[in-house]
């Protein structure tokens, strides 16, 4: 299952998220017109994995599930599109896109998910006591209007640990994120790699 964690705190804000009815799906009349949507990564551009294939899910209406543990709450409604991918091992990634009303708007939109990624390992450490979260900038990235990367690390009173990557990346009014992430710690963490997946998705956008 992609961006799968056996980390209990993420897997408890997912459910919140879900039970809530938050951000992830658009209240009606909130969100802007849709607009044709950008191009989508595909599995050849994601990183590497060093003993499975990536297979590449369909481009979905809405805001993933598989991103709720970080940005489950608090995000703005607009009409975005995901896809999700997967290897046959506990590796997994996910995108999402939106194209917002103006450039402005997505300036503000990819600052937004940008604090609520930087803010993450924090929420998770509030939300439950037993998981430990530490996170970690990656740096910039000189693409288009520029992306983000940091990584996410958690690991459970009971030895469960997890490694994610994740990126913000701008075009104009248009806003994309990238997730990475199975079981491992920082070592584990293809950086470099899934900093040129960042500069492929962001040079998709429009």
């Amino acid at each position: 299952m992609p961006m799968r964690t056996r980390a209990a705190a993420l897997a408890t804000l997912t459910v919140a998220a879900l039970a809530a009815g938050t951000a992830l799906t658009a209240p009606a009349g909130a969100a802007p017109k849709k607009a044709a949507s950008p191009a989508f990564l595909t599995a050849s551009e994601l990183p590497p994995h060093p003993s499975s294939g990536w297979t590449a899910g369909p481009v979905t209406d809405g805001f993933p599930v598989e991103l709720a543990y970080c940005l489950g709450e608090g995000v703005p409604a607009y009409d975005y599109r995901h896809r999700v991918f997967h290897t046959d091992l506990d590796t997994g990634a996910v995108q999402v896109t939106v194209v917002t009303g103006s450039a402005a708007k997505g300036k503000a939109l990819a600052a937004l998910l940008d604090k609520e990624i930087r803010s993450c390992a924090d929420r998770i450490e509030l939300s439950d006591p037993e998981t430990e979260a530490e996170g970690r900038y990656y740096g910039t990235l000189p693409v288009e209007e520029g992306a983000t990367v940091r990584g996410l690390h958690t690991e459970t009173s009971w030895g469960a640990t997890d490694i994610h990557l994740l990126s913000v990346g701008r075009d104009g009014r248009t806003v994309t994120v990238v997730g990475w992430g199975q079981m491992g710690d920082f070592g584990d963490a293809p950086v470099a790699a899934f900093k040129k997946t960042t500069k492929k998705a962001v040079a998709k956008l429009y």
